[in-house]
């Protein structure tokens, strides 16, 4: 097995183990900024979720009438975001992979979702390079993720500082694409069992350009 098949391996042990309990790891409820964006977004909108875990964004987008996607490294999460999906009376398209390795397309998404997905820089750039040009035009790209002042707080998020990038180290990040919104600093965050509490976070809409 080659060096990126093992860490991938790892990588969906990991999260599969973290899914296994029937309890939903970051709880059922979607992310606050994610809400927040969704009012702009058109009606019915053709929309990829990267790494959505247990599905809480995902089927909460398809409860507000859109068709959502997913893709996550993790079996257990899949299984358990369709199930959450059934529960909710909606139909996702959910499916196990790399999002470090997937091809989103070109031009075919009205919004692409990115929430707590932590990549060190250079698969980031890269997948974040090729979101912004599966993008249709007027898309966008809307992401949230710890940054790196969120390091040793004990309320969530990864603890290696290649994985917590900087605000200034993403602007460049959606060729293409024209920064509508960005922030970092402290916001409070309940989400289920594993974000809980102030964390410190970047948030950024990227709207890929006519």
């Amino acid at each position: 097995m080659s060096a990126a098949g093992s860490v991938r391996e790892q990588l969906a042990t990991f999260w599969n183990k973290r899914y296994q309990d029937p309890e939903y790891a970051y709880g059922t409820e979607p992310n606050d900024f994610l809400v927040a964006q969704a009012a702009s977004l058109p009606a019915g909108a053709r929309i990829l979720c990267l790494a959505d875990g247990e599905g809480r964004n995902s089927v909460w987008l398809a409860r507000q009438g859109h068709k959502v996607s997913t893709v996550d490294i993790a079996e257990r999460g899949r299984d358990k975001a369709l199930k959450l999906a059934r529960e909710a009376g909606v139909t996702i398209e959910a499916r196990v992979g790399d999002v470090t390795a997937f091809d989103p397309g070109s031009g075919c998404w009205d919004a692409i979702v990115s929430i707590f997905l932590h990549l060190p820089p250079e698969p980031r750039r890269a997948l974040h390079e090729r979101c912004a040009q599966a993008l249709r035009p007027g898309g966008v790209f809307i992401y949230e993720a710890y940054a790196g002042g969120q390091l040793g707080r004990g309320t969530g998020g990864p603890r290696e500082a290649a994985l917590l990038p900087e605000l200034e180290e993403l602007l460049d990040d959606w060729p293409g694409c024209a920064i509508e919104q960005c922030f970092n600093g402290e916001r409070m965050i309940r989400e289920g069992a594993l974000h809980q509490g102030i964390g410190v976070v970047n948030q950024i809409v990227a709207r890929r350009n006519p």
